[in-house]
C-alpha cells in the first residue's frame, strides 16, 4: 500500500474466539419482513378473496348455509395455497443466500486467510480488494486507489475516496482498488443496524405481469358483478323471490371468477424458478421467470460466460523470440518452446507479471487450482514453468506498495524495494515505455524496429483470440524508491520511462455448449451481442469461434460509439455486435438504447461497475461463481455456472411460464362458459326452461374438479416450439384466447351440457314449453348435465395444453402432474354423483344409461373441436419489436 506498510498482524484466533462469544456474530440485520401471521392473513383480504367473503356473508343472511360455506371453502382454499407457495419463495431466497455466502479475508495470527463475515470481531484486520462489500464498521490503515461506493448511505452516485483513518460503514462496498482495515462495530452496534432499525418495509415496483394480472382481475370482477346484478332483476321480473334470485345472481358470479387465478400464478412462477434453479439459475425475484421469457436481446460479456474462464498463458512474446507454452490446466509443470535468450527473457517477463498481481495457483485435493483472478493464476503458473521455483515471484507482500488496477488506468503496478514491476493493456502500458535503449530491469533492450514492431505483434496474438497483457518495469533510483515508501510519489510519478519486458499471450477456451445455446438464441428470435473490456481482435477472435460474430462482422470499440443514444441503438440493433474496450458507463448506455428501440434486454455482469447495468437492464444476470457481490445483488438472475446456455435454457422456462398462465385462463375460461349456459338460457326463457345446474353444484365444480387441472396446466414443462419462434406481443387474454375460449371450445363444452340435459328430460316426456318435469327425472337430468360438464373439462385440460398441437401429439402422459389431476377428478365425479348424502347436497341424483352416455360425448366433442380449430386458423404472425412473450 502507498505510504504504509501492511496494518497489522492482526488478532490471535484465540481473542478472535474470545471476541466472537462477547460480541456475538455479525450479521448485519436485514429490513424485518411482515411476520408470517400477518402474511398469512393477507392471503384472504386480497379483492378477489374480499369479493367472495361478501358473497359469503349475504349467503348467510338470505338463509342459504351451504352456498355461505361453500364460498368459505373457496377463499380458504385459495388463502392456504397462496400462503404456502409464497413462504416457499421465500425459502427459496434464503438457500439463495445460503449458497452465496458473504466471507472476507482477514490477517490472523500473522497469516491471510478467508472467514464468513459473521465470524469477524471488533479489532480484527481485514484486506479489501474491488467489488468487496465491506463487512462492517472499520477504520481504514492502508489505502491504494480505494474508493468506496456510499450510494446506499447518502444517495451520491459517485465513489468517495478513502486514505488512512478514515471510516468504513458496514454493508456499502469497494469500487476500486484496495485497502485493508480495522474493525471497528460489528452486528447490532454498526451504523447499518441503526438505520435498518428506522426503515419501514418498502413496497418493490409492480411488475409487468403483476399489472396485467391486476388488469384481469378487475375485468372480471366487474364482469361477474354486472352479470350478477343483470340475473338478479331479470329473476325478479319473471316473479321469482329475491332469496331464489338472490341465489342464482350469486351462482353466476361465481361461475364467472377464475378463483385460482392467483394461485395458479404464484406456482407457475415457484415452478419455473425451481426448474431454472436445478438448471443452475437462481432467480432473485419471481416476477423475473415471466420477464425472462420476453429476452429480445442478450448482451452478454465474454470471459467466464462464453469462455470457461480458465486462463492459461500460452505464449511470451519478447525482443529475443518467441516462447509457446503447452500445460495442463494450472499446473505448475508444461512444455515450454523457444530459444535460450527467448526463454530467458520471457522467464523475466513472467516473474515481473507476477509480482503485479496477487492472484496465485494453490494445490487443493491434489489439484492445481486458482486462489484469486484466474488470469494472475495463470500468470503464477507461467512463472512457475519458466523458473521452475515460486520464490522467484516478488518476495514479503509486507515490503511491497501496490498501484491497483482500474478501469481507467488498465493497469497494475508494484514497487519492491527499487523495483517496479508493472502488467496490464498493450494500449495502457505501452505509451509509457521508453524508446529502445539498454534495460534497466535487468534484460535486453525493447526489441527493433520500435512500437510498430509491437504494435504488430499485440494484433497478430489477438487475432489468435488470445488476451495479450504487457509487462513492463524498470529500477528506480533511491531517490525514488524514497518517496514511493514514503507516500509523496504516486502511480504518476513511478509508471514512466519503462521498459517493455514482453507480452503475454493468455488463453480461455470456449465453452463447448455456447455454440448450441448461440442457435437456439437465433432460432427464438433473439439477437446476441457481446460486450467486452477485452481488445477488439481478441473479442472478435473467440465471438467468431462460438459463431456469435455475424456476417457482415461489426466490432465496435467502446471509443467509437456514437454519443447519441439513437444513433447507438440503430448501431448496436444487430445480431452477432461485438463492442470491445467498453466501460461500465458505456455499458449502461447500451442497456437504454436497445430499450428505446423496443428490446427487452438480457444484461450480464460480474463486477462492481456492472450494476448500473444490470439494474437497468430489464432482466439483470449476475456471475455466482466469480462474480462480486454488487454484481449479485443487482441482479434478477445468479449463474451459478456462469455458463451463457444457462441464460437461453432460463428463457425458454420464462417462456413457458408465461405460456402456463395462458393454458389456465383458457381452460378456466372456457368452463366458465358451460357454467353459465344454463343461468342465460333459464333467464333467457323467462324461468319456463329448468335450470340445469344449481349454484353449489358450479362451486362444486369449481373446487372439487376444476381447480386441479388448472394447477397442472400450471406447472406445464416447456414445448418443443418454445424456442422456435419469435417473442410475440400477446395480453394474457387477447383475442386469440377469447375466439378460442368463447367461439370454439366453450360453446361446444356447453352445447354437450344442455343437450345431455334435455334429453334425460325428453326420454321422461318434457318438451320445451310443457309442464315442469317431475322431481326425480329433474334430479337425473342434472346430474347428467353436472358430469358432461366434468367430462368436457377433462378434455378440455388436455386441449389446452398447447394452441397448436393436438393432445396426441404431446402424449397422454407427459404431464404427470395432469394424468393425476384428472384421476382425482374423476374420482370427486364419483363422489359428487354417486354418493346419495353429497348428491343430494347438490340436487341431483346419478345418470341414467343413455345420459352416461351423452355426457361422455364431450370429451370427443371436445377434443374434434379442438383439433378442427388449431388446424384450420390462420398462422400468428410474429412482430419484431418488445413483447410479452411467446405462448408455448
Amino acid at each position: 500500500m502507498p505510504g504504509t506498510q501492511s496494518a497489522t498482524a492482526g488478532l490471535s484466533s484465540g481473542q478472535a474466539r474470545d471476541l466472537l462469544a462477547a460480541y456475538g456474530p455479525n450479521r448485519i440485520p436485514e429490513v424485518a419482513s411482515a411476520p408470517a401471521w400477518r402474511r398469512f392473513l393477507m392471503e384472504f383480504t386480497h379483492f378477489f378473496a374480499a369479493l367472495l367473503w361478501a358473497a359469503a356473508a349475504l349467503a348467510f343472511v338470505a338463509g342459504m348455509p351451504q352456498l355461505g360455506w361453500a364460498v368459505m371453502a373457496v377463499v380458504l382454499i385459495n388463502g392456504v395455497f397462496s400462503y404456502v407457495q409464497e413462504e416457499r419463495a421465500e425459502h427459496a431466497a434464503t438457500r439463495l443466500r445460503a449458497l452465496l455466502p458473504s466471507q472476507v479475508t482477514v490477517r490472523r495470527d500473522g497469516h491471510l486467510g478467508r472467514v464468513d463475515a459473521a465470524d469477524l470481531v471488533p479489532g480484527d484486520a481485514v484486506v479489501l480488494t474491488a467489488g468487496d462489500r465491506i463487512p462492517a464498521d472499520l477504520r481504514f490503515t492502508a489505502t491504494s486507489s480505494c474508493t468506496v461506493d456510499e450510494s446506499m448511505l447518502t444517495g451520491e452516485s459517485e465513489p468517495v475516496p478513502k486514505s488512512r483513518d478514515d471510516t468504513g460503514v458496514g454493508g456499502t462496498f469497494l469500487a476500486n482498488g484496495e485497502a485493508e482495515a480495522t474493525v471497528t462495530a460489528t452486528g447490532e452496534r454498526t451504523r447499518l443496524a441503526e438505520i435498518a432499525a428506522l426503515t419501514t418495509r418498502v413496497r418493490p415496483p409492480q411488475s409487468p405481469l403483476t399489472k396485467e394480472l391486476r388488469r384481469i382481475v378487475h375485468i372480471i370482477a366487474v364482469v361477474a358483478l354486472g352479470v350478477g346484478l343483470l340475473f338478479f332483476a331479470l329473476s325478479a321480473l319473471i316473479g321469482i323471490s329475491w332469496q331464489q334470485a338472490f341465489l342464482f345472481a350469486i351462482g353466476v358470479s361465481v361461475a364467472l371468477i377464475p378463483e385460482g387465478l392467483l394461485p395458479t400464478v404464484t406456482l407457475s412462477l415457484a415452478m419455473g424458478a425451481q426448474r431454472m434453479a436445478r438448471r443452475n439459475a437462481l432467480v432473485r425475484h419471481l416476477q423475473a421467470v415471466e420477464t425472462l421469457g420476453s429476452t429480445t436481446f442478450i448482451c452478454t460479456d465474454k470471459t467466464g460466460t462464453l469462455t470457461q474462464n480458465r486462463m492459461s498463458a500460452v505464449e511470451v512474446w519478447t525482443s529475443g523470440g518467441t516462447v509457446t507454452v503447452s500445460g495442463e490446466g494450472y499446473e505448475p509443470g508444461a512444455s515450454v518452446a523457444g530459444n535460450d535468450e527467448a526463454l530467458h527473457l520471457a522467464a523475466r517477463a513472467s516473474v515481473a507479471a507476477a509480482a503485479a498481481s496477487r492472484g496465485t495457483i494453490v494445490l487443493r485435493d491434489g489439484t492445481w487450482a486458482p486462489e484469486g483472478d484466474p488470469m494472475e493464476a495463470a500468470l503464477d503458473a507461467l512463472m512457475r514453468r519458466l523458473t521452475s521455483s515460486p520464490a522467484a515471484r516478488t518476495p514479503d507482500e509486507g515490503s511491497t506498495i501496490r498501484f491497483s488496477f482500474s478501469p481507467g488506468r488498465r493497469r497494475e503496478s508494484v514497487v519492491s524495494g527499487n523495483t517496479l514491476s508493472l502488467k496490464g493493456a498493450p494500449e495502457a502500458v505501452l505509451p509509457l515505455c521508453t524508446a529502445p535503449g539498454p534495460a534497466d530491469h535487468g534484460t535486453a533492450p525493447s526489441p527493433a524496429g520500435g512500437t510498430a514492431q509491437v504494435d504488430d505483434q499485440v494484433q497478430a496474438m489477438a487475432a489468435q483470440g488470445l488476451r495479450v497483457l504487457a509487462v513492463a518495469g524498470r529500477t528506480l533510483s533511491e531517490a525514488e524508491a524514497a518517496a514511493v515508501a514514503a507516500g509523496r510519489f504516486g502511480a504518476d510519478e513511478v509508471e514512466r520511462g519503462l521498459t517493455l519486458l514482453g507480452l503475454i499471450g493468455l488463453h480461455d477456451p470456449p465453452r463447448p455448449s455456447v455454440a448450441e445455446a448461440l442457435r437456439t438464441a437465433r432460432e427464438a428470435g433473439i439477437k446476441v451481442a457481446m460486450i467486452t473490456g477485452d481488445h477488439p481482435s481478441t473479442a472478435a477472435a473467440i465471438a467468431r469461434e462460438v459463431g456469435l460474430l455475424a456476417d457482415p462482422e461489426r466490432v465496435v470499440e467502446g471509443s467509437a460509439l456514437p454519443d447519441d443514444d439513437k444513433s447507438l441503438g440503430e448501431l448496436l440493433d444487430h445480431d452477432g455486435v461485438v463492442v470491445s474496450r467498453v466501460s461500465p458507463e458505456q455499458k449502461l448506455r447500451v442497456a437504454r438504447a436497445l430499450q428505446e428501440r423496443g428490446h427487452v434486454v438480457a444484461m450480464t455482469g460480474d463486477g462492481v461497475n456492472d450494476g448500473p447495468a444490470l439494474q437497468e437492464a430489464d432482466v439483470g444476470v449476475a456471475m455466482g461463481m466469480g462474480g462480486t457481490d454488487v454484481a449479485r445483488e443487482a441482479a434478477d438472475l445468479v449463474l451459478l455456472d456462469d455458463d451463457f446456455a444457462t441464460i437461453v435454457a432460463a428463457i425458454e422456462q420464462g417462456r413457458a411460464t408465461y405460456a402456463n398462465i395462458r393454458r389456465f385462463l383458457t381452460y378456466h375460461l372456457t368452463d366458465n362458459v358451460a357454467e353459465l349456459t344454463p343461468f342465460m338460457i333459464w333467464a333467457l326463457s323467462g324461468g319456463s326452461f329448468p335450470l340445469a345446474l344449481g349454484v353449489l353444484q358450479i362451486l362444486f365444480l369449481d373446487i372439487g374438479t376444476d381447480l386441479l387441472p388448472a394447477l397442472a396446466l400450471g406447472g406445464e414443462q416447456p414445448g418443443k416450439g418454445v424456442m422456435n419462434r419469435p417473442p410475440e406481443r400477446r395480453h394474457l387474454m387477447d383475442r386469440a384466447l377469447m375466439i378460442r375460449v368463447f367461439a370454439i371450445l366453450g360453446p361446444v363444452e356447453a352445447l354437450i351440457e344442455m343437450a345431455a340435459f334435455v334429453m334425460v328430460l325428453g326420454m321422461a316426456g318434457w318438451y320445451p314449453g310443457g309442464p315442469a318435469p317431475a322431481g326425480d327425472t329433474l334430479l337425473q337430468a342434472s346430474g347428467t348435465a353436472f358430469t358432461a360438464v366434468v367430462l368436457g373439462q377433462l378434455a378440455n385440460a388436455y386441449a389446452c395444453r398447447s394452441s397448436t398441437r393436438p393432445p396426441w401429439r404431446l402424449g397422454w402422459l407427459s404431464n404427470r402432474l395432469l394424468v393425476w389431476s384428472v384421476v382425482v377428478e374423476l374420482a370427486a365425479l364419483g363422489v359428487f354423483i354417486g354418493v346419495p348424502p353429497v348428491a343430494q347436497l347438490l340436487g341431483h341424483t346419478f345418470p341414467p344409461p343413455a345420459g352416461w352416455a351423452m355426457a361422455v360425448l364431450a370429451v370427443p366433442a371436445v377434443l374434434a373441436a379442438d383439433y378442427l380449430y388449431k388446424t384450420v386458423k390462420p398462422p400468428r404472425h410474429h412482430p419484431p419489436r418488445r413483447a410479452l412473450t411467446a405462448t408455448e
